[in-house]
């Protein structure tokens, strides 16, 4: 009786062992993470990029080939969706610096971009953009002035020295000096400051991974 008690006691003892180790165990599973679900997005060919430079550049001042790095001022949506948020990373380049010249010529500067790196993320895309240009104004209405108020000028010194000879001579020489001041001064070069918004856009598509 005694023996028979006893082990109904130790098998009464190691099912509920065994039942407390099964819940522990239970109760200590990890809980399962849902991961994102990861989508791929086309943005098209042709969309805007409005990138905000963070270093400046200009036709006088840069080279080709240095660096434009840039952010991007307003979200990509395609479809309803943001592709690219604001702050996004955008790398680009100087692919065109010349400065203005003598007589003619306007300072001309352009950048494209090449890789861009959505904001949270680490991934970094290719991308390809068309140049975007910068001009300076055309200064013609200016040296036509330089040419001209020299021309007055000896007009008037000539008048004084020896009547209407001197004064057509006076006029050849201010005339002459005009040009001579246009021909040694260069035009207008573009200059893009810090902060400065530009408009890119995508010359070809560019796909990017977006979480969900």
């Amino acid at each position: 009786m005694t023996r028979l008690f006893a082990r109904t006691m130790f098998l009464t003892t190691a099912l509920l062992t065994a039942g407390v180790g099964v819940d522990g165990a239970a109760s200590l599973s990890p809980t399962p993470v849902l991961r994102p679900t990861v989508h791929q997005i086309t943005i098209p060919a042709g969309t805007v990029l409005r990138l905000r430079v963070e270093r400046g550049f200009g036709s006088d001042t840069s080279r080709v080939e240095d660096a434009v790095p840039a952010t991007l001022a307003s979200a990509i949506v395609v479809g309803g969706r943001t592709v690219l948020r604001e702050g996004s990373v955008a790398s680009g380049y100087v692919s065109q610096a010349q400065r203005s010249g003598k007589v003619k010529g306007r300072g001309t500067v352009a950048v494209r971009f090449n890789r861009i790196t959505p904001a949270g993320q680490g991934d970094r895309y290719s991308i390809q953009t068309r140049p975007w240009v910068g001009v300076a104004p055309a200064t013609k209405k200016k040296d036509a002035l330089t040419i001209g108020l020299p021309a007055a000028g000896g007009a008037v010194v000539g008048g004084v020295i020896g009547g209407k000879k001197g004064a057509g001579i006076g006029a050849l020489a201010g005339g002459g000096a005009g040009t001579a001041v246009v021909l040694s001064t260069r035009g207008k070069d573009v200059h893009v400051g810090r902060g400065a918004v530009l408009a890119v856009r995508l010359a070809a598509p560019v796909t990017v991974s977006v979480e969900q």
